[in-house]
């Protein structure tokens, strides 16, 4: 045999060899138990630090190392994590915490009161500007009681402290990181908690890597070797990683797909109706969209059940009211009914008889996001709106957002989502509508100002009265959904996939996962 034809015998046994492990792959059979789980998911990771991610997705890959004193469970219940139990004074207040004890972070000390009171100390840092330190401004102060006791007065009572605590935000570090940490942009990719996994490697666009934490509080956990998060933007690449076994669990499972997912028996398919918004954002600082005659043409002018179906395949509904009917106190007003000729009318009125030539960008460019944009751009050209569109990377959106004056902001119509990750009022609102809350600060990209909706969210916020704080909520939603700062398109399904063989691996409402627990099962 000559060595071209050794060389192709050669190609030919290694591609064999390549088919009969991916075959197995897909099929859920192993030579060994699967050591190295690898969760392919629908965007670029931002940061590593849950105090500067305005991203779910990076506070939940986040929760593979850091861990809080509250977390949510696969109901969004909020459930003691660090803690191990609490005492609330009963003007509301005071909460006392006991931590568990003997609890080690990953540089091998331990978990104190002292550490407790670090971490939320340089979260809420301003010399530091990470995107989430207003998160607890409620708090007037953070006190180590006891070695394993910390106590938080509160400025006044706040009915969903515990929600706040549960989001994946309030992590808690390392003295040591912390201390050797002096910019954010360190925090963003070393990391050290508590967590089940420690972080090996980390690349944004790229790859997410974290191993084993030998010394995890809990006896058994991680089942796993190791994590391996890998951002797939493109649908059809996520769904054939999965159907091969190059990935064993993917989100958002493209919805086009889903029907043939569900029909391979060596996968499992999972829809959850979301507290996700899709909104496309308005910047009302500028021409024309500082009219309101121009943001409600733009709102008539969308069909959003079409856009159910062209871009979500379904998987979606249309957006019937600011915040989604999961969310406590939500209130039901729409959705806005699709009328091109009502929005021809309204930009006549506003002085655009011929309408106008703007931007139109997506937060994300996955290929619903795209599908969503191009849905979007078609509609509103057909009233006179011509829209140039891009789809901007994560990193793209973090130095569009990150450090712009207001004034200067280069955003027009936004398309972006809101995931409700405490599951109350407030924080469904308070992000993206409040006035103070502009970015650099946080997520208000329509740059909204109503003096009224400021002081309604800050009542109900300190509200105990339930009925009371259902009106303020009612009367708020109203006028934001008049102002329409946002065009209200759709609350999204959240779609996963994962090979059967793996178990307690749980999508939740907000779009995070619930994966401590999770583990492979052979037949």
């Amino acid at each position: 045999m000559n060595r071209l034809s050794s060389a192709f015998a050669e190609s030919r046994l290694v591609g064999s060899i390549a088919a009969v492990m991916l075959a197995a792959a897909a099929s859920g059979t192993h030579a060994a138990p699967l050591e190295t789980l690898t969760i392919a998911v629908n965007t670029g990771f931002t940061t590593m630090d849950p105090w500067d991610a305005t991203d779910n997705l990076s506070r939940t890959a986040a929760r593979s190392f850091y861990e809080s004193l509250y977390t949510f469970d696969k109901n969004l219940k909020p459930t003691p994590q660090l803690a191990e139990s609490v005492d609330i004074s009963p003007d509301g207040r005071i909460y006392t915490f006991k931590l568990r004890q003997g609890v080690k972070f990953h540089d091998g000390t331990i978990l104190d009161a002292e550490a407790v009171k670090l971490s939320f100390e340089l979260g809420a840092s301003q010399d530091l500007k990470r995107t989430r330190r207003n998160f607890f401004n409620f708090v007037e102060k953070i006190e180590a009681a006891d070695q394993y006791t910390v106590r938080f007065t509160l400025k006044s009572p706040m009915t969903a402290f515990l929600e706040r605590l549960s989001n994946g935000t309030a992590a808690i570090a390392c003295p040591s990181l912390l201390a050797r940490a002096k910019t954010k942009q360190a925090l963003a990719f070393e990391a050290c908690g508590t967590g089940p996994y420690k972080l090996v490697r980390f690349n944004p666009a790229e790859e997410l890597l974290v191993e084993r934490n030998p010394d995890y509080r809990v006896p058994g956990l991680p089942k796993f070797k190791a994590l391996r998060w890998v951002p797939v933007v493109e649908n059809s690449t996520r769904a054939a990683m999965l159907q091969t076994g190059e990935a064993q669990f993917i989100q958002m499972a493209p919805v086009e797909q889903i029907p043939v997912l569900k029909a391979n028996p060596n996968l499992a398919v999972n829809v959850v109706p979301s507290v996700v918004m899709r909104y496309m954002s308005m910047n009302m600082n500028e021409k024309p969209f500082d009219n309101p005659k121009v943001r409600q043409a733009v709102n008539y002018a969308i069909n959003k059940q079409a856009l159910c179906k062209v871009a979500f395949s379904g998987y979606a509904r249309p957006a019937d009211g600011v915040i989604p009917e999961q969310i406590p106190n939500a209130v039901k007003l729409g959705p806005w009914p699709y009328d091109p000729k009502k929005a021809r009318e309204l930009l006549k009125e506003a002085g655009y008889p011929n309408g106008f030539k703007t931007t139109l960008w997506s937060a994300f460019n996955n290929t619903t996001a795209v599908k969503t944009m191009q849905f979007v751009q078609q509609q509103l050209a057909q009233v006179g709106i011509k829209a140039e569109a891009r789809a901007l990377e994560a990193g793209q959106r973090v130095q569009v957002y990150g450090n712009k004056d207001p004034k200067k902001a280069p955003n027009r119509l936004y398309i972006i989502g809101w995931s409700n990750s405490t599951v109350d009022p407030d924080w469904g609102m308070r992000p993206a509508l409040y006035s103070k809350n502009q970015p650099p600060v946080l997520n208000n990209e329509a740059y909204y100002q109503n003096p009224k909706v400021d002081a309604l969210l800050d009542q109900a916020l300190a509200d105990t009265d339930p009925a009371k704080r259902a009106a303020e909520y009612k009367e708020l939603q109203e006028m934001v959904w008049q102002d329409a700062p946002w065009a209200f398109l759709v609350f999204e399904d959240v779609t996963s996939a994962a090979n059967k063989h793996l178990k307690n691996f749980n999508t939740l409402a907000d779009g995070s996962f619930e994966f401590y627990s999770a583990e492979w099962q052979e037949d």
